[in-house]
C-alpha cells in the first residue's frame, strides 16, 4: 500500500489501542479524511471487514461511501480497493458496509461480525444507538472510531465522550486511559487546511463569536442567554499588558476555590496587578491536602494577600490557613459569595454630572458577594476588550491581562464564556449558584473561575513593616 500522508494527531491514533477512539474538533481539521485514510490502512493490512455508519442515512449518497471513492482515486489505490455503487473492498478480503442507524436499529444489533466500527457525524447519534452499539462491536481487539463537531453538551455523544472528560480536553488536547482516546482537532493540526484559510478569517471578522467557535473551534453550540463574559471579550485579555504596554506592578494576590474528595477540583489563581500570572486546578485529595496545595502556590508566589472560599466546608480551613502563613506578611480573608454586598451604600457604576439621590446604590444593583464581583471581573474584562480591539483609553489599574503561558486559558474560557447571568425580579445582578448550574445547565463547579473571581475582591493593605505575624483573617473589602 502506497505511503499515506497524515497530520501528526493521526500516530496516536494509529499507536492506539483503546477500545474507543474520537476525533472531535470543527471544520478544516481534516478528521474524517483522516480518519477514511485509517479505516482503508485496516481493511488492507488485515482484511478487516469494517462498519461505516451514520445516525441519518437515507441512501448510500449519504455515507463515507464517496469518501472512500475519492481517496482511493487520490491516493493511486485501484490495485488493492475495488468500488461498486454501493460497496468498497478490499482485494485482501476486507469489505466497507455502510448503514443508516435511525431507521433501523437491528443494523446496529447485527452488527457484531465487525472488528471495526466508525460512526461519522457522531454528535447526530441517538441514546439508542450508542446503547446498542457500544456492546455489539466486540470481537477480540474490537475498535470503535467517532468523528465529531460537538452539538451540544447535552446530546448523547457529548455526555457520553466529551463532557466526563473536559477539562483533560481543555488543558492537554486530549483525554487517554486503557478504554479511551479522545482528541480535540481543529484547522491548526491540519497541514493542508490553507485552502479554507480565506473562508475561515472572514468568519472569524464577521460571524458571532459563539457560532465562529462551534464552527471551526469545536466547541459546544450551547446557547446560553445573556452570558457573563462574552467570547471576544475573554480572548482580547490574553497578553493584554503585552499589547497596551503595562508591567504587573502592585499587589500579589493569591485565591482558593476548595473542595473535598469527589467529582470537583481545587482552584487557584495568582494575580500580580492587573496581570493573572498563574491558573492551577488539583484533582485529587480532602480539603486539607488541597488547603496545603494552594497555601503552598501562594507562598511560592510572594504573596500580598491569600482568600479563600468559606462558603460550604472551606470555613473549616481558618486554623490550616493561619498556621501555613505563620511569620509571613500575608493579610488572611474568608471570601464568602452568599453574603450582603460589600459597601452596600456606595454608588453603583457613578455616572459623571448625575444628581447623587438618582444613582444606585450598589445594594440596589447587586443580590450578593459573589455577583458582585463577578461583575468586576466583567467589568474588567470588557474594559480590556474595549482597550485592546477598540482602542480606547482605560487606566491599567480598571484593566485585566491573562499571561497567555498559563496552561488553563482555555478550560477557564469555557467556564467564564459558558456562565449565565439569572435573571432576577428585581433587576438585581444575579449569578446562579453551584448547585443550580449543575442541574440546570450541566455544568461542573467552575473552580477556576471562582478563583479569579475572588480576585476582584482587593484587600486593604498594612504597612509591611508592621508585620511579624499573618494579619488576622478578616472580610475583605471594608477598610477599617
Amino acid at each position: 500500500m502506497p505511503t499515506m500522508d497524515l497530520p501528526d494527531y493521526m500516530e496516536r491514533v494509529q499507536q492506539s489501542t483503546a477500545r474507543y477512539i474520537a476525533l472531535v474538533g470543527g471544520r478544516g481539521s481534516a478528521k474524517s479524511a483522516s480518519m477514511g485514510r485509517h479505516m482503508l490502512m485496516k481493511s488492507q493490512t488485515e482484511g478487516a471487514d469494517i462498519l461505516n455508519g451514520r445516525e441519518f442515512m437515507n441512501s448510500i449518497r449519504g455515507s463515507v461511501h464517496k469518501l472512500y471513492k475519492t481517496l482511493i482515486k487520490d491516493l493511486d489505490l485501484s490495485e488493492d480497493f475495488g468500488t461498486t455503487e454501493t460497496r468498497v473492498y478490499c482485494h485482501t478480503g476486507g469489505e466497507m458496509e455502510f448503514r443508516g442507524f435511525s431507521r433501523n436499529p437491528e443494523a446496529v444489533k447485527s452488527a457484531e461480525g465487525y472488528k471495526y466500527s466508525w460512526l461519522e457525524e457522531a454528535q447526530t447519534v441517538s441514546q439508542d444507538t450508542l446503547t446498542d452499539l457500544l456492546p455489539t462491536i466486540r470481537m477480540k481487539g474490537s475498535q470503535l472510531f467517532f468523528t465529531a463537531n460537538p452539538k451540544s453538551s447535552a446530546d448523547p455523544f457529548s455526555k457520553r465522550f466529551i463532557v466526563p472528560y473536559l477539562g483533560d480536553l481543555l488543558k492537554y488536547g486530549y483525554y487517554e486511559d486503557d478504554l479511551h482516546l479522545i482528541m480535540f482537532v481543529n484547522w491548526r493540526d491540519n497541514p493542508w487546511h490553507d485552502e479554507l484559510e480565506k473562508e475561515r478569517v472572514w468568519d472569524l471578522n464577521n460571524k458571532v463569536r459563539s457560532l465562529y467557535d462551534h464552527i471551526w473551534e469545536g466547541a459546544f453550540n450551547d446557547s446560553i442567554e445573556n452570558p457573563l463574559i462574552q467570547a471576544e471579550w475573554f480572548d482580547a485579555c490574553i497578553d493584554a499588558h503585552k499589547v497596551k504596554g503595562f508591567d504587573p506592578i502592585g499587589l500579589r494576590f493569591s485565591s482558593h476555590d476548595p473542595s473535598d474528595e469527589g467529582p470537583d477540583n481545587k482552584g487557584f489563581a495568582f494575580r500580580h496587578g492587573s496581570v493573572i500570572q498563574d491558573i492551577q486546578e488539583k484533582e485529587t485529595g480532602n480539603i486539607n491536602q488541597g488547603g496545603d496545595w494552594a497555601t503552598s502556590l501562594a507562598i511560592n508566589h510572594n504573596s500580598d494577600a491569600f482568600t479563600w472560599d468559606c462558603d460550604g466546608m472551606g470555613v473549616g480551613l481558618n486554623r490550616q490557613v493561619t498556621q501555613a502563613f505563620q511569620g509571613k506578611h500575608t493579610t488572611l480573608a474568608q471570601f464568602k459569595g452568599s453574603e450582603g454586598v460589600d459597601n452596600p451604600d456606595n454608588i453603583f457604576e457613578p455616572a459623571d454630572g448625575a444628581p447623587i439621590q438618582d444613582q444606585k446604590t450598589i445594594k440596589q444593583a447587586i443580590k450578593n458577594k459573589r455577583g458582585q464581583y463577578y461583575f468586576e471581573l466583567r467589568k474588567r474584562i470588557y474594559k480590556t476588550y474595549e482597550a485592546v480591539v477598540e482602542g480606547k483609553y482605560h487606566n491599567p489599574d480598571e484593566l485585566l491581562s491573562l499571561d497567555s503561558s498559563i496552561a488553563l486559558l482555555p478550560k477557564l474560557r469555557s467556564e467564564l464564556c459558558r456562565m449565565p447571568v439569572k435573571p432576577n425580579g428585581n433587576g438585581l445582578f444575579e449569578l446562579y449558584t453551584k448547585e443550580v448550574m449543575k442541574v440546570k445547565f450541566k455544568m461542573k463547579s467552575p473552580n477556576l473561575a471562582d478563583s479569579v473571581m475572588m480576585l476582584m475582591r482587593t484587600p486593604h493593605q498594612p504597612n509591611r513593616a508592621q508585620c511579624k505575624k499573618p494579619r488576622p483573617i478578616q472580610p475583605i473589602g471594608r477598610r477599617r
